[in-house]
């Protein structure tokens, strides 16, 4: 008889997983589907980053690196919070982690007690809250609409709290809505959780993808908060699945020692190419992706206005749309099964991100490029 652990009955799937395995399943029949679903960029790796894996990869010495990183990564790392934000970190304070992922559960383990309550924005990025469950805490969702750019408040937070309440996650820019906070409303946020003896946790993996907006840290101003960040969004290695966590420093060695039990190490070589992500080549590479997708943005958005989707507020920052369907369809799983068979044009229904309104809302992925973006506009067009 098959028995599991009972927080295994509040583990959702990830359903735009089962949205992109369809995709696949369609693309195998000779169909042309048109990913707007997974947020993954659609460029690939920077040549500077797949040549420097090249060249480590060469020498066959590919062996376990110390559970925090590279140290040679870690103090990239920190170069590049001072030179493009003026932050200093230590880079005794950067742990090195298999993907974001991996910096979540670190944070999440070393953080949390059974029973401890977490304050997540609703809607948000879907395993932030299996991530609490997994760790027997108990997320708790904070309803956020357009009257707050999606992003939750001081105010929330005190209505929320309770005695059980270790701490807030929030993330700039955030997945699905692609909306900012400003250094203030960090701030602000901040202090509420810190006079409740609470954590603030930032999520930063989008950190870099800005439009109109300068890219901002919350460690620009603050130490005692954890920042999850990762090589791939802004930085284009989704696969070689890498990020970083910043913590205080007094939790490092507790993060060491889960690390080395979890993980026992990064990738090796992904660690190795990850060294050339920080190049002035790459970066130059990169920023010329961000306004490439930049202009793939105010491509969709008009578009798609003109075709009923709302946008109570513009995003500018990560690569989706967070598109009110309510004017053109009666609920958003529908229509994405409706676009996905015949269309051919994969997106993502509200469902994945929370409980707050989810169907009627579509998440929009804007990484393809301008012209398949505008073939997709016109399919969907003839479909409605």
């Amino acid at each position: 008889m098959k028995q599991t652990a009972r927080r295994m009955a509040d583990i959702q799937p990830f359903h735009v997983m089962e949205i992109l395995k369809r995709a696949h399943e369609l693309s195998a029949q000779g169909r042309d589907i048109i990913h707007l679903e997974v947020g993954e960029p659609d460029f690939p790796s920077p040549p500077p980053v797949v040549e420097a894996a090249q060249r480590f990869l060469s020498s066959g010495q590919v062996h376990y690196t110390p559970a925090l990183g590279l140290p040679a990564l870690r103090e990239a790392v920190s170069r590049f919070y001072l030179e493009r934000f003026g932050a200093r970190v230590a880079p005794e304070r950067i742990v090195i982690t298999p993907g974001a992922s991996g910096a979540l559960m670190l944070a999440l383990a070393v953080l949390t007690n059974p029973g401890d309550e977490w304050l997540l924005p609703d809607p948000g990025y879907p395993s932030n809250r299996h991530l609490v469950r997994s760790f027997e805490g108990r997320p708790v969702a904070l309803n956020v609409d357009a009257s707050t750019r999606f992003q939750p408040t001081p105010a929330q937070v005190e209505a929320a709290w309770t005695l059980q309440t270790r701490g807030l996650m929030v993330a700039t820019p955030a997945n699905p809505t692609g909306t900012l906070l400003t250094q203030a409303e960090i701030l602000a946020l901040h202090q509420s959780v810190r006079q409740r003896g609470g954590v603030l946790l930032v999520d930063e993996i989008y950190q870099g993808l800005n439009y109109g907006l300068e890219a901002s840290t919350a460690l620009s101003q603050l130490d005692d908060v954890f920042v999850v960040n990762s090589f791939s969004k802004y930085f284009g290695m989704t696969g070689w699945r890498l990020g970083w966590l910043v913590a205080p420093e007094a939790y490092v060695r507790d993060l060491e020692k889960l690390a080395q039990h979890f993980f026992i190490s990064p990738s090796t070589p992904a660690q190795h190419a990850a060294l050339a992500a920080f190049e002035p080549a790459t970066l130059e590479i990169l920023e010329e992706r961000r306004h490439a997708f930049a202009r793939r943005r105010n491509a969709l958005l008009p578009a798609l206005r003109e075709l009923g989707f709302q946008f109570a507020t513009e995003p500018q920052g990560a690569f989706y749309l967070y598109a009110d369907i309510s004017k053109i369809a009666s609920g958003s799983q529908e229509l994405a099964r409706r676009l996905i068979e015949e269309a051919g044009v994969a997106t993502t229904p509200g469902l994945d991100f929370g409980d707050n309104r989810p169907d009627q809302h579509l998440r929009i992925a804007y990484t393809t490029d301008e012209a398949r973006l505008v073939e997709a506009a016109e399919r969907i067009a003839r479909c409605l």
